[in-house]
């Protein structure tokens, strides 16, 4: 099970955050050597954890909108010549 992720570490600079061992950043375990992952505060700072959710609240309203529109009765229509799909 993965660790839980910290929304605001004090000192997010002394891990890499690339997976869930959260090692120094001195001694990465599966880093190779290369660079640490920075923690999305770093890169994104304060309220990065919230980026994004009005997208979703948008989607959802509008994916609740169609779905109230489309119409059970319409299941019989036929579908005009230029719409339908070839077979």
């Amino acid at each position: 099970m993965a660790k839980r992720f910290p929304l605001n570490p004090a000192h997010p600079e002394r891990n890499c955050w690339g997976c869930d061992r959260y090692c120094p950043a001195g001694s990465m375990m599966c880093g190779n050597g290369s660079d640490r992952t920075q923690h999305p505060i770093e890169t994104f700072g304060p309220g990065w954890e919230a980026w994004g959710l009005e997208f979703e609240a948008a989607f959802d309203k509008a994916e609740a909108k169609a779905a109230k529109a489309a119409d059970p009765a319409d299941a019989g229509t036929p579908v005009p010549e230029e719409e339908a799909l070839p077979d």
